[in-house]
């Protein structure tokens, strides 16, 4: 059976006429039905056939993620834990700000990219996530986003930034990102899609030439010592191929900037030497792309989790280090932090509740074990 939700406009218009030997705007029909009316069942499309919704009843279907949890933030965010198979697990973020709205999408079950600060990377790497599962996230949240009665909660921006590097699961990401991008799927702008990549240099390479839209790099760090510590990818592809990877990227777009993440840890990479360092490094790769501010820098308060021994920096030093960027004249905002109360930071819900899991687990088993026969809440 075709999962429906594993297709972008392309495949499913060659699904109709190959499989199903329909027109091709019978896929158009569907594809509305299916991210525009969030409909799940071929019954439900009223517009098609009967005998087109036998076809599709033998031979396709629409495979949603199953919400394991579904946690709402005091300011606005909302988290999903969205349940794989084999008893796996990822996490999409939607948060709200000033008549925007982005939701954070997850593209593999883990990471194996074992960046030191990432609490994701403690959980280690488990697999890609299909098409499906990427849309899915999306899926989910524009549902929810639909039934809410505050109109200013849409969805206006995705960012793959969840779980994940997005750059290893290529084929998926990319078709899943034009679904995002098309009239008949969530009809974002090329702009307001955004792939985070630590550095998958051939990989930003051919996103240049496949996909068109806008592309962050998590670079965290200005010298190479310390992002080798922080994101061992760098001793693959190290800060100068990086950043020539990125000119050749802004270059191939014409006029768009490129986003460097870079996450603030006390005494770690919050000096002011770091600061100065990487305006340095941002004001080069304007010169080379031939256009201001086509660097621009996000600077993120590092989010704690269980084990880590890396803290968040003071917000003296935080404002510090903004202000040597900003009196270089580069765009530097600070990315506020959202859902503290939801365990927001990348990892955090599904450790939290896989956590939980284990432990009623444990506790139904001790309870079998002494005769006990009553289900765990």
């Amino acid at each position: 059976m075709q999962n429906l939700l594993e297709l972008d406009r392309e495949g499913l218009e060659r699904f109709f006429v190959e499989v199903l030997d329909e027109k091709r705007f019978r896929a158009h029909q569907v594809m509305k039905w299916v991210h525009h009316r969030h409909v799940t069942t071929f019954e439900e499309m009223t517009d098609l056939g009967k005998a087109l919704r036998a076809k599709l009843e033998q031979h396709a279907e629409i495979v949603v993620p199953n919400t394991l949890f579904d946690k709402p933030s005091v300011d606005g965010t909302h988290k999903w834990l969205l349940g794989m198979d084999g008893g796996n697990a990822i996490e999409a973020v939607y948060i709200p700000d000033k008549g925007r709205g982005t939701l954070c999408v997850s593209s593999q079950v883990g990471c194996a990219l074992n960046c030191t600060f990432c609490s994701t990377a403690t959980q280690g790497f488990n697999r890609n996530l299909s098409t499906a599962e990427i849309i899915g996230q999306v899926w989910v949240a524009a549902r929810h986003l639909g039934n809410v009665p505050h109109r200013e909660r849409r969805l206006t921006n995705v960012v793959m930034m969840g779980m994940g590097e997005p750059l290893m699961n290529f084929d998926n990401v990319v078709r899943a990102m034009s679904v995002m991008r098309d009239d008949l799927g969530y009809g974002l702008a090329n702009k307001r899609v955004t792939v985070s990549t630590a550095g998958l240099v051939p990989m930003i390479d051919r996103l240049a030439t496949e996909s068109d839209v806008s592309l962050a790099v998590s670079l965290h760090a200005p010298f190479d010592a310390l992002r080798n510590e922080l994101v061992p990818l760098n001793k693959k592809y190290d800060i100068e191929t990086l950043m020539d990877a990125c000119v050749r990227y802004a270059l191939r777009k014409k006029g768009e900037s490129v986003t460097f993440e870079y996450t603030l840890m006390r005494g770690v990479n919050d000096q002011i030497e770091h600061a100065r360092a990487l305006a340095r490094l941002m004001h080069e790769f304007d010169r080379r792309v031939q256009m201001k501010d086509a660097a621009k820098v996000n600077l993120i308060p590092f989010n704690p989790f269980p084990g880590t021994r890396y803290e968040r920096s003071s917000a003296d030093d935080i404002r510090a280090f903004q202000k040597v960027l900003n009196n270089a004249g580069l765009v530097a905002p600070l990315r506020r932090t959202r859902g503290d109360d939801i365990d927001a930071a990348c990892g955090q819900l599904k450790g939290q509740v896989l956590d939980r899991t284990r432990r009623q687990a444990e506790h139904k088993k001790r309870l079998e074990a002494q005769g006990g026969f009553d289900a765990v809440a």
